[in-house]
């Protein structure tokens, strides 16, 4: 097998790479002091990610994540994996390169599911980084990691359809930028389990929206993107808003989900690797008992297994994403569905150890590691809990070895 990343990729891993160092680390602290300034109107977006936007562009930085399409890069998942780690070093450097969630993962919908209409109306301003967008599915009444509880209304009515229900964790809907929802409801409760649901796009500003409040993370509020709870209250869209046809919302959200967790896992790896590298200078730089931290054994093992934990994940994210690119998202379910519980386990252990080391600093916002834990241990739950995930892989599992031949006996 062939470790080595392509010529392309690497070209592009090293202007990424320099393009970070260059222009966003530097400014992490420019972010927060913007941020800081808006007191408690948060819902603002810090003039330097305009200004960085605008660079990342004119560096042909830009709409890095669309495969198979002549409106991004045209990488493969393989060729983008090692550029979306790179930019989960900063929780916010994806959105510079209009790389974020939900906006890639709704501008995929678009190329694939959109009318003409559609595209020119959202998806051109989304590739363009004019707009952003939100994605409501979930619900507060039902358990949604099982898509098809999902009741909220989309009920035809003449030229139009009519929606009725309430949504949370709305990611982005907080964003003053957010100009549309796609809007994931039942058309017909009587069909079939899987054509039951549909999906619309909502223009954020419709009459009958409520943003009813935001939701923060372990007290972090995620502004300027925010996540939102939304009431839809007699909402009335054109039917000509709806995405692919009726009874085709869970064909699209698994087309959607695929990608969208390729990207989160490999952001994960990416805040991993950040985490150890700020464990490692902590404990190097702090004496006790007379000696740095990092000499004593205990430090010695867990920097050890957090190197073997990234490397292993890594590696397993990598063949998701080959696999998905080779043979396809529903072949690549079990890799995909390993990765998405592999990830996030792997680098809140890697941050907790992280604040340990730094003490009672760990705690604070100082080092980041604590909005950092945050962000991370929503995506245990995010797009499908470890539960799912795991009886997936068992299910697929067992559905391996049952069609296999029994062994035969060992016989002493």
């Amino acid at each position: 097998m062939d470790f080595a990343y392509s010529q392309r990729t690497q070209a592009l891993i090293a202007r990424l790479s320099t393009f970070m160092a260059t222009h966003v680390t530097p400014n992490e602290a420019t972010y927060e002091a913007e941020m800081a300034g808006f007191g408690s109107d948060r819902a603002r977006v810090p003039p330097i990610v305009e200004t960085l936007k605008a660079k990342a562009r004119a560096a042909g930085l830009w709409n890095l994540f669309l495969p198979d399409s002549t409106a991004g890069a045209g990488l493969s998942n393989a060729e983008y994996a090692p550029l979306c780690e790179i930019m989960g070093r900063v929780l916010w450097a994806a959105e510079l390169f209009n790389c974020s969630a939900p906006d890639t993962g709704n501008m995929e919908v678009l190329v694939r599911y959109g009318t003409a209409e559609q595209k020119r109306r959202w998806l051109a301003p989304l590739l363009a980084g004019e707009i952003r967008s939100a994605f409501l599915m979930t619900e507060p009444e039902v358990a949604s990691s099982d898509a098809t509880n999902i009741a909220c209304a989309i009920r035809r009515d003449g030229d139009d359809y009519v929606i009725d229900g309430r949504k949370w964790w709305s990611s982005g809907a907080m964003d003053p930028r957010c100009a549309v929802y796609i809007v994931m409801g039942k058309t017909d409760p009587g069909a079939e389990r899987h054509r039951q649901q549909s999906m619309i796009l909502v223009p954020a500003d419709t009459p009958g929206i409520t943003i009813e409040r935001f939701l923060p993370v372990f007290g972090f509020d995620d502004a300027p993107h925010g996540h939102a709870q939304i009431r839809l209250d007699k909402v009335r869209v054109p039917a000509e808003n709806m995405l692919l046809g009726e009874g085709r919302g869970f064909e699209i959200a698994q087309g959607r989900l695929g990608p969208g967790r390729i990207h989160h896992c490999m952001r994960t790896i990416g805040a991993a690797e950040r985490a150890l590298e700020a464990m490692c200078r902590r404990l190097a730089a702090r004496v006790a008992f007379g000696q740095p931290i990092a000499a004593q054994s205990i430090w010695a093992e867990r920097i050890a297994d957090a190197r073997i934990e990234i490397e292993k994940t890594r590696l397993l994210t990598l063949k998701a994403a080959w696999m998905m690119d080779t043979v396809g998202n529903k072949a690549a379910r079990a890799e995909i569905a390993m990765i998405k519980v592999a990830a996030p386990i792997m680098a809140l252990k890697i941050i907790d150890d992280a604040i340990q080391a730094f003490g009672g600093a760990g705690v604070t916002d100082d080092p980041g590691l604590a909005r950092m834990y945050a962000h991370i241990r929503t995506l245990r739950i995010a797009d499908g809990p470890d539960e799912v995930h795991r009886n997936q892989i068992a299910r697929i599992e067992l559905g391996k070895q049952l069609e296999q031949p029994a062994a035969p006996a060992v016989r002493s």
